[in-house]
């Protein structure tokens, strides 16, 4: 009798494997747009199976994107994609997690939510497309809008001080912080594909325009620029210094530490939610 050996062919994942039957649903040249093609251009440079691949997203014009990948998604409640994602992480470690929405749902009504998820350095990679407006509520001021910004919720011109997402990030102890830009689809997907290789909490600030409420391409042109080729990532003072920037908009990685179950301390154990759930069984 002869054995015929069988042999098989690795299969290889396309930007196409990764799209969803939904057709996006965005303003002709939102930002978001380039950030999508962004997240699927990492996706294919890392050949992750799509069903190991699990989105979670708030509310928001940003947050309708898991429904556009072909993996698992979460559209969860507003402000609320972060504790969503930390919980599906701790149950299904095996599983690559994102969590994507916009300055709003991430800087305003989920800012609670941000600096402990970071400090706790679990292993998801955090998308926030930051358009410094409301758009899916029809245009009012953001956390990350400038002052003097003129909109609906604030006529005579905003008051605030714009927060400055990098810097609370770095401060809350996450170990990996970039910035890209929505324009630049290539060098963000080259952050994005870092973000997941990174076994930490990986946090990516996208400058990604608002081109019906408040159409910041051109500025963000002239603001936009890489960080220096001497900058250390490992340089927690210096990432803080361009954080704070605000009269430019540095792009890059900004810092990258070891994850925080590599460094000295209490070592982390599986998490059994098997044997959690038993303790309260009678």
């Amino acid at each position: 009798m002869t054995t015929v050996p069988i042999t098989s062919t690795p299969v290889v994942f396309k930007a196409a494997d990764y799209r969803s039957d939904l057709k996006p649903i965005w303003c002709p040249g939102c930002g978001d747009f380039g950030v999508l093609a962004a997240i699927q251009q990492a996706l294919v440079a890392l050949q992750i199976n799509p069903k190991d691949l699990a989105v979670v997203s708030g509310i928001g014009c940003s947050s309708r994107l898991p429904g556009f990948l072909q993996a698992y998604g979460l559209h969860t409640v507003h402000g609320r994609a972060l504790p969503a994602a930390v919980g599906l992480k701790t149950a299904r470690p095996d599983l690559t997690v994102m969590a994507v929405g916009g300055d709003g749902d991430f800087f305003s009504i989920g800012l609670g939510h941000l600096p402990h998820a970071a400090r706790r350095d679990l292993d998801i990679t955090v998308i926030v497309m930051d358009n410094a407006i409301y758009g899916l509520t029809k245009g009012q001021t953001s956390p990350t809008s400038p002052r003097g910004h003129v909109t609906k919720s604030t006529p005579y011109g905003q008051s605030a001080q714009p927060l400055h997402p990098l810097a609370i990030v770095l401060a809350s102890g996450a170990s990996f912080v970039a910035r890209g830009f929505s324009s630049q689809p290539k060098q963000l997907a080259e952050l994005i594909k870092a973000g997941l290789e990174h076994r930490g909490f990986a946090f990516i600030h996208v400058l990604s325009p608002c081109v019906t409420f408040y159409d910041t391409y051109k500025l963000y042109k002239e603001l936009v620029y890489n960080l220096p080729a001497d900058h250390d990532p490992s340089d927690l003072d210096a990432a803080m210094h361009y954080a704070v920037e605000s009269d430019r908009l540095p792009l890059g990685i900004f810092y990258r530490r070891p994850p925080l179950e590599s460094l000295p301390g209490p070592t982390p154990k599986p998490f059994d939610t098997q044997a959690y759930l038993n303790r309260f069984r009678v």
